[in-house]
């Protein structure tokens, strides 16, 4: 057959034989048409190993497999896929631990709350947790309304919500995930978690970095930056209990925050949230194990219990997730404490079964950390 009729046949309808443009079949006879006409042979020679072009085709269809070699695995330097290099897992003080999840229900009532709260720490200390979470805006209504008028300045220590914290941290030696409340700095407000170390001192405040602007039409709209303005840092922290990532609700949402923790080497992410009854059955469970899964790490969660009532109703559902993104600990959505293990030896297993961090491509793709690397 002349070269002209097989680049007319080639290029003929006919050719596809009536398979999709998407067939593996139709891509096979596009770009290897050797396999198809063996007349377009693979030519070898002491000096070269290319396909055969009688027809003049551009070069893109006939690749070398000399010019295209199979990189091997060792050959990904992994590091590399995080800039900086992760830094490892440190060493936890505790390899195992009970850790707390308290749902609470929450009114309008700010003294009620903080005191409510209190009594809820100290039971879940009772029952032996060394980690206690508490949920997001636990001590206000959820609404920019109320936002302004609860918000507390921590800085200037006139916080009765977080001194309530610091005392009882102190008090039964445990570490306290504070879930969130409105704070004020000058002329801004926040959504804040505070961290007290067992100590009762604060070692690190998140300020929620995604804020809540959603409109689901018939459903939910909400728009905490009508009130609230952003956190502009990662928020990880050593305590008694490990190396801790903590995000607040909407944080959840994107996976390059947990990831940055997991390369900061955190052992747990702590998500103080408030799902609603829209997006929280389809979404609240399926991203806390997603996050785990995706970072091999424990996932820890606490929701307000629901109140039908109210002018925002949460999902509830607090939930703790193993690093094999499996359901360890979880509740309804009525007012209850959690209380479920934690243990890193687990996490270590999982990241030698699934070795994820040494198969990163970083001939692919990077994760950049501005704030390590002084970028910010």
């Amino acid at each position: 057959m002349k070269a002209s009729a097989l680049s007319s046949l080639l290029h003929s309808p006919s050719i596809k034989l009536g398979l999709s443009t998407n067939s593996p079949i139709s891509h096979s006879i596009n770009i290897f048409p050797h396999l198809l006409f063996p007349s377009l042979s693979l030519i070898n020679s002491p000096r070269t190993s290319v396909f055969s072009n009688p027809l003049n085709l551009p070069r893109k269809f006939h690749p070398s497999p000399s010019n295209f070699p199979i990189p091997m695995a060792s050959s990904f330097n992994s590091e590399q896929a995080r800039a900086p290099p992760a830094i490892p897992c440190p060493s936890p003080p505790l390899t195992k631990f009970k850790i707390g999840l308290c749902q609470l229900s929450v009114t309008a009532d700010k003294e009620r709350n903080i005191a409510h709260a209190r009594k809820a720490i100290e039971e879940t200390a009772k029952k032996g947790a060394q980690l206690v979470v508490l949920p997001e805006i636990w001590n206000s209504p959820y609404s920019n309304d109320s936002f302004p008028v609860y918000a507390e300045d921590i800085d200037a220590g006139a916080s009765p919500s977080v001194s309530m914290l610091s005392e009882i941290a102190r008090r039964l030696k445990i570490t306290i995930v504070g879930g969130s409340i409105p704070e004020r700095s000058g002329d801004r407000l926040y959504n804040t978690c505070c961290v007290l170390g067992s100590d009762g001192k604060v070692k690190a405040k998140h300020r929620k970095i995604h804020l809540f602007d959603i409109d689901i039409p018939g459903k939910i709209t909400f728009m905490e930056s009508k009130t609230l303005t952003a956190g502009e840092t990662p928020t990880i922290v050593d305590t008694d209990v490990g190396r801790i990532g903590v995000g607040i609700c909407y944080d959840i949402r994107f996976p390059e925050l947990a990831m940055i923790y997991a390369a900061r080497g955190a052992h747990l992410l702590c998500y103080p949230g408030a799902f609603n009854m829209t997006t929280g059955p389809l979404h609240w469970e399926l991203l806390q194990r997603a996050r785990a899964v995706d970072n091999q790490l424990y996932v820890a969660t606490c929701s307000p219990a629901r109140d039908a009532g109210a002018g925002y109703v949460a999902w509830g559902h607090s939930t703790l997730v193993g690093p094999f993104g499996e359901v360890l600990a979880t509740t309804e959505h009525e007012e209850a404490i959690i209380i479920a293990e934690i243990d890193y030896s687990i996490m270590e297993m999982r990241r030698t079964n699934l070795p994820l961090v040494k198969q990163r491509r970083a001939d692919l793709y990077q994760l950049v950390d501005k704030e390590r690397l002084g970028l910010e």
